[in-house]
């Protein structure tokens, strides 16, 4: 049984791959509700993972704010050395200010589009539905995701942070395999807070009408 104080997005995650859990007394206006309107909420209106355009918030990202500036210097250092940095920082949630890590959407390389298999720079769905950007460099990237699901304010450009998250991002890109089709993504097409979904009419953490 599904502890009912676990994480949202945990519990979405595992809803989305077609768990069914009897609703219970405790359950009702249980706060892991993965359906409710909670900020953090990978269900929620401002969805912070969703890739879908039905999820689109309304709250749109500021393309100035993370695009490379004009005179853009990256920090310069062992390729190595920044990836292994990156790494640490992928599950480092002092990064954000709603106790998210860029592990929590992308643990196991889960939530990625296809494209992530592609060279950078390239279109990324979330840059476009939120920043309107056609194209995204993997550091641009990086700063949607400081600025989205993680609300935070983006990472100065000349940064070790920025520089080491870009590196280990592209390392990730080595050992990535698209989906070809197949949504891992609990928030993105097949959202579990859909009509159909068990997430839904069924759900565990809902209160009881």
């Amino acid at each position: 049984m599904m502890n009912p104080k676990a994480k949202p997005l945990a519990l979405a995650i595992a809803l989305a791959g077609g768990l069914a859990l009897p609703m219970t007394a405790s359950h009702a206006a249980n706060p892991c509700n993965p359906c409710a309107p909670k900020a953090q909420n990978p269900c929620a209106t401002k969805n912070p993972c969703a890739a879908s355009s039905r999820n689109k918030p309304s709250n749109a990202i500021d393309p100035k704010l993370v695009t490379r500036p004009k005179s853009y210097k990256p920090y310069a250092g062992n390729a190595g050395e920044l990836s292994k940095v990156g790494q640490r920082l992928w599950s480092d949630s002092s990064l954000s200010t709603n106790g998210m890590s860029c592990n929590t959407c992308h643990q196991a390389n889960g939530a990625f589009q296809d494209s992530f298999a592609q060279p950078y720079p390239h279109a990324v769905q979330m840059a476009r539905d939120r920043a309107g950007m056609k194209t995204t460099q993997v550091d641009e990237m990086v700063q949607i995701c400081m600025l989205a699901p993680m609300a935070a304010q983006p990472l100065p450009w000349d940064s070790k942070e920025l520089a080491a998250l870009a590196a280990y991002s592209t390392e990730l890109q080595k050992s990535f395999t698209p989906a070809r089709g197949k949504v891992g993504n609990p928030c993105a097409a097949r959202n579990p807070c859909a009509a159909g979904n068990p997430c839904a009419a069924k759900n565990p953490c809902a209160a009881k009408k």
